[in-house]
Protein backbone atom coordinates (compact mmCIF):
# COMPACT_ATOMS: atom_id res chain seq x y z
CA UNK A 1 0.00 0.00 0.00
CA UNK A 2 1.32 3.40 -1.25
CA UNK A 3 2.08 5.62 1.63
CA UNK A 4 -0.57 8.75 0.23
CA UNK A 5 -3.22 6.26 -0.20
CA UNK A 6 -2.83 4.90 3.35
CA UNK A 7 -2.63 8.80 4.42
CA UNK A 8 -6.23 9.16 3.44
CA UNK A 9 -7.39 6.21 4.78
CA UNK A 10 -5.98 7.78 8.34
CA UNK A 11 -7.68 10.97 7.98
CA UNK A 12 -10.67 10.03 6.88
CA UNK A 13 -10.36 7.39 9.51
CA UNK A 14 -9.91 10.38 12.02
CA UNK A 15 -12.39 12.24 10.30
CA UNK A 16 -15.13 9.93 11.00
CA UNK A 17 -13.96 9.49 15.08
CA UNK A 18 -14.59 13.12 15.03
CA UNK A 19 -17.69 13.12 13.79
CA UNK A 20 -18.99 10.37 16.16
CA UNK A 21 -17.43 11.78 18.97
CA UNK A 22 -19.36 15.26 18.27
CA UNK A 23 -22.86 13.96 17.79
CA UNK A 24 -22.22 11.46 21.07
CA UNK A 25 -21.45 14.93 22.86
CA UNK A 26 -24.67 16.56 21.51
CA UNK A 27 -26.84 13.67 22.44
CA UNK A 28 -25.49 13.72 26.16
CA UNK A 29 -26.38 17.75 25.94
CA UNK A 30 -30.06 16.51 25.28
CA UNK A 31 -29.68 14.01 27.73
CA UNK A 32 -28.26 16.68 30.16
CA UNK A 33 -31.35 19.18 28.98
CA UNK A 34 -34.51 16.74 29.75
CA UNK A 35 -35.50 19.15 32.41
CA UNK A 36 -36.33 21.88 29.62
CA UNK A 37 -39.58 20.16 28.29
CA UNK A 38 -41.81 21.24 26.77
CA UNK A 39 -41.96 25.11 25.17
CA UNK A 40 -44.46 27.51 25.69
CA UNK A 41 -47.11 27.14 22.81
CA UNK A 42 -47.60 29.89 20.71
CA UNK A 43 -51.24 32.02 20.73
CA UNK A 44 -53.21 30.62 17.61
CA UNK A 45 -53.83 34.77 16.99
CA UNK A 46 -51.13 36.62 18.09
CA UNK A 47 -51.82 39.70 16.31
CA UNK A 48 -49.92 42.54 15.29
CA UNK A 49 -46.45 43.13 16.54
CA UNK A 50 -45.06 45.85 18.44
CA UNK A 51 -42.02 45.46 16.84
CA UNK A 52 -40.52 43.35 13.72
CA UNK A 53 -37.29 42.59 12.43
CA UNK A 54 -35.24 40.10 10.38
CA UNK A 55 -32.22 39.20 11.71
CA UNK A 56 -30.61 35.83 12.53
CA UNK A 57 -31.71 33.46 15.77
CA UNK A 58 -27.97 32.85 17.90
CA UNK A 59 -29.10 30.21 20.03
CA UNK A 60 -30.24 29.81 23.50
CA UNK A 61 -28.22 28.92 26.27
CA UNK A 62 -28.37 28.88 30.50
CA UNK A 63 -28.25 32.22 31.77
CA UNK A 64 -25.28 33.19 32.93
CA UNK A 65 -23.01 30.25 31.11
CA UNK A 66 -22.57 32.17 27.61
CA UNK A 67 -21.19 28.68 26.25
CA UNK A 68 -23.81 26.24 27.40
CA UNK A 69 -26.14 25.67 24.73
CA UNK A 70 -29.39 24.35 25.01
CA UNK A 71 -29.90 21.25 22.59
CA UNK A 72 -33.39 20.61 23.04
CA UNK A 73 -35.78 21.59 20.74
CA UNK A 74 -33.03 23.30 18.10
CA UNK A 75 -32.54 25.89 20.41
CA UNK A 76 -28.87 25.73 20.37
CA UNK A 77 -28.96 25.96 16.64
CA UNK A 78 -28.37 29.52 14.59
CA UNK A 79 -30.76 29.84 12.07
CA UNK A 80 -32.18 33.32 10.11
CA UNK A 81 -35.37 34.14 12.37
CA UNK A 82 -37.63 37.37 12.69
CA UNK A 83 -38.14 38.72 16.18
CA UNK A 84 -41.58 39.88 16.99
CA UNK A 85 -42.51 41.05 19.95
CA UNK A 86 -46.24 41.27 20.91
CA UNK A 87 -48.12 42.42 24.06
CA UNK A 88 -48.15 39.22 25.28
CA UNK A 89 -44.61 37.98 24.42
CA UNK A 90 -41.80 37.52 21.92
CA UNK A 91 -41.93 35.77 18.91
CA UNK A 92 -38.55 34.30 17.11
CA UNK A 93 -39.94 33.14 14.17
CA UNK A 94 -36.78 30.56 12.93
CA UNK A 95 -35.93 29.14 9.77
CA UNK A 96 -36.41 25.49 9.77
CA UNK A 97 -37.36 25.03 12.81
CA UNK A 98 -40.76 25.80 15.03
CA UNK A 99 -41.30 29.06 16.42
CA UNK A 100 -39.98 30.16 19.53
CA UNK A 101 -42.56 31.65 21.84
CA UNK A 102 -41.96 33.44 24.96
CA UNK A 103 -44.54 35.22 27.41
CA UNK A 104 -44.02 38.13 28.48
CA UNK A 105 -44.57 37.04 32.29
CA UNK A 106 -41.38 34.99 31.77
CA UNK A 107 -38.81 37.74 30.01
CA UNK A 108 -36.73 38.46 33.05
CA UNK A 109 -34.39 41.11 31.25
CA UNK A 110 -33.12 42.58 27.89
CA UNK A 111 -29.43 43.23 27.24
CA UNK A 112 -26.90 44.28 24.67
CA UNK A 113 -23.55 42.26 24.14
CA UNK A 114 -20.78 41.60 22.11
CA UNK A 115 -21.59 37.55 21.92
CA UNK A 116 -22.22 34.17 23.03
CA UNK A 117 -21.90 30.81 21.87
CA UNK A 118 -21.64 30.85 18.07
CA UNK A 119 -21.19 34.53 17.57
CA UNK A 120 -19.52 37.41 18.30
CA UNK A 121 -19.85 40.61 17.11
CA UNK A 122 -19.36 44.27 17.64
CA UNK A 123 -19.33 45.82 20.91
CA UNK A 124 -23.06 45.47 21.74
CA UNK A 125 -24.13 43.70 18.73
CA UNK A 126 -26.57 41.47 19.91
CA UNK A 127 -29.92 41.04 21.57
CA UNK A 128 -29.93 39.03 24.38
CA UNK A 129 -33.07 38.23 25.89
CA UNK A 130 -32.97 36.79 29.50
CA UNK A 131 -36.09 34.38 30.60
CA UNK A 132 -37.24 31.63 33.04
CA UNK A 133 -38.58 28.21 31.50
CA UNK A 134 -39.54 26.10 34.84
CA UNK A 135 -36.52 26.42 36.94
CA UNK A 136 -34.03 27.31 34.46
CA UNK A 137 -32.94 30.54 33.38
CA UNK A 138 -32.00 30.62 29.58
CA UNK A 139 -30.34 33.64 27.69
CA UNK A 140 -32.07 33.70 24.22
CA UNK A 141 -29.45 35.69 21.39
CA UNK A 142 -30.49 37.97 18.57
CA UNK A 143 -28.55 39.71 15.47
CA UNK A 144 -30.67 42.21 13.59
CA UNK A 145 -29.87 42.52 10.27
CA UNK A 146 -29.75 46.03 9.95
CA UNK A 147 -28.81 48.26 12.79
CA UNK A 148 -31.18 50.85 13.54
CA UNK A 149 -33.83 48.00 14.15
CA UNK A 150 -32.03 46.84 16.90
CA UNK A 151 -32.54 49.83 19.31
CA UNK A 152 -36.40 49.99 18.22
CA UNK A 153 -36.33 46.22 18.89
CA UNK A 154 -34.49 46.52 22.33
CA UNK A 155 -36.98 49.92 23.29
CA UNK A 156 -39.86 47.59 22.72
CA UNK A 157 -38.62 44.73 24.64
CA UNK A 158 -37.63 47.35 27.71
CA UNK A 159 -41.19 48.62 27.43
CA UNK A 160 -42.37 44.37 27.58
CA UNK A 161 -40.91 43.64 29.89
CA UNK A 162 -41.08 46.56 32.57
CA UNK A 163 -45.32 46.29 31.92
CA UNK A 164 -45.52 43.05 31.89
CA UNK A 165 -46.85 41.11 35.28
CA UNK A 166 -44.39 38.22 36.64
CA UNK A 167 -45.78 34.91 35.01
CA UNK A 168 -44.36 33.76 39.11
CA UNK A 169 -45.89 30.09 39.41
CA UNK A 170 -46.49 29.96 35.57
CA UNK A 171 -43.28 29.87 34.32
CA UNK A 172 -42.70 27.73 31.25
CA UNK A 173 -46.17 26.92 31.08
Amino acid sequence: MDTRLLSLLITLALIVVAFALIGMGWRNRLRRQADVGLLPELPPAPGDPLAAAEGQYVSTTTSGDWLDRIAAHGLGIRTNAELAVYPHGVVFDRSGASPLYIPAGSLTGVRQDSGMAGKFVEKDGLLILSWQHGDRGLDTGFRTRRAADKEILFDALQELISSAPSAGANHGK
